[in-house]
């Protein structure tokens, strides 16, 4: 799956993951405006609100980018109707030739671990019948809980073909008080970081395993160490833009074959008709913001590399 990734950033020019993130406030009023009217002051209209953003914001982009990454949490905080758009929303990904990273930080005991592989990854057994569930192409996956907790995972990447992500640096502010943590005189994350490359030797495809890690563009001079440490280790990168992340900091993330390293951007690129350098655009086109926003980060990136 990895080496399809890479296709498509090669193909693209863009190391840039699309972060689906549709909080309500992002939307613009007409949107969620119609879609009350239609279902009333619901769950089912929230997430109908939701639906016509992300297809807008899709259909505006795919043709520039690789990934798009939609983080559960957002879909899930509307029910079973927000988990309904989630799956519609992949789908719909999927059908325009997009890689899609569910962000879904699962991790548990192996057997539980098993179902949220099967559910998110690949497929559950009904009888005689193979079923696909979520269907994601990579989500992403929290390691706290240990091998046990990550193999179901692996196992289902060399089966389905499919991909992680595991959470080794991430770029949120509290996160040293664990990740940065020192035993035997090291970071946790270095351990962590080793662990993955031990996951992720037999589950090469071409140059890079399909186990890959999430390491925050916020903290540069870790991506730093971590890029030594998980040299065949492909990085999804949160942090860049609305976090504070530049471009700059991204550097060390890449390998020198400028590859290594996809992106994400959630609301500078989703919620771009916000700030002030797209205003121009207004909320009625906020899909064509966003695709400006998609070719501005491009080429900042690509300035750097």
């Amino acid at each position: 799956m990895i080496s399809q990734l890479i296709e498509k950033i090669q193909k693209t020019k863009a190391p840039v993951c699309v972060g689906l993130d549709p909080m309500l406030s992002y939307i613009p009023d007409h949107i969620v405006k119609k879609a009350l009217e239609e279902y009333g002051e619901t769950l089912e209209g929230a997430a109908e609100a939701v639906w016509q953003f992300n297809r807008e914001i899709i259909d505006h982009t795919f043709d520039l980018i690789p990934a798009v990454k939609p983080q559960i949490a957002m879909y899930e905080q509307f029910g079973l109707e927000g988990l309904a758009v989630y799956k519609r929303t992949v789908d719909y990904c999927r059908e325009k030739g997009l890689i899609v990273i569910g962000d879904v930080k699962r991790g548990d005991i192996g057997s539980t671990s098993a179902a949220y592989a099967a559910g998110h990854l690949g497929r559950v057994q009904v009888g005689s019948s193979s079923l696909s569930g979520l269907g994601a192409d990579f989500i992403t996956v929290n390691p706290y809980l240990g091998t046990d907790g990550v193999k179901p995972f692996v196992d289902v990447c060399k089966k389905e073909d499919k991909g992680i992500f595991v959470l080794v640096k991430t770029s949120n502010p509290s996160s040293g008080e664990f990740q940065d943590r020192l035993i035997d005189g090291r970071p946790l994350y270095e351990l962590v970081a080793e662990k993955v490359t031990e996951w992720g030797q037999d589950t090469m495809d071409g140059s890079y395993s399909n186990v890959g890690a999430v390491v925050g563009a916020t903290y540069p001079e870790m991506s730093r160490i971590l890029r030594k440490l998980m040299p065949n280790t492909y990085f999804l990168v949160p942090g860049y833009g609305a976090q504070g992340g530049t471009a700059e900091d991204l550097r060390h993330c890449f390998n020198d074959d400028g590859l290594g390293a996809v992106v994400n951007s959630s609301r500078g690129i989703i919620a771009a008709y916000r700030q002030e350098k797209y205003s121009g655009f207004g909320a009625q086109r906020f899909g064509e913001a966003s695709r400006q926003a998609v070719i501005d980060m491009a080429e900042d990136i690509n300035r750097v590399l």
